[in-house]
């Protein structure tokens, strides 16, 4: 009976090993995506300006970065503010890429 036990409580904790560093790497890979997209705005509006269709290509790329985190961790990372965000609040942070 003791090595189911053993057994059993080596699986338990080989799996919270495992979803610990799955969320450890999905909270990164969602501040990597956030990471770029966010660069990629501002170099877009800098280089082609705040209206042009490459910003508008990098915004919906940044939207949908923040909501693959969203979706995925419920939090999202603000670059700009160098912070995470617990709320689905990131429409009114899109206002900070308008008009430099």
């Amino acid at each position: 009976m003791t090595w189911k036990r053993y057994v059993f409580g080596s699986v338990v904790i080989a799996g919270a090993l495992l979803f610990s560093g799955a969320t450890t790497l999905r909270a990164e890979d969602c501040q990597k995506r956030i990471i770029k997209a966010d660069h990629k705005l501002h170099e877009a509006i800098d280089h082609h300006g705040w209206d042009s269709p490459e910003a508008r290509h990098w915004r919906d790329e940044l939207n949908a970065a923040r909501s693959w985190c969203w979706e995925h961790g419920h939090r999202w990372w603000d670059e700009d503010q160098h912070r995470w965000h617990t709320d689905r609040d990131w429409d009114e942070h899109d206002h900070d890429h308008d008009h430099h």
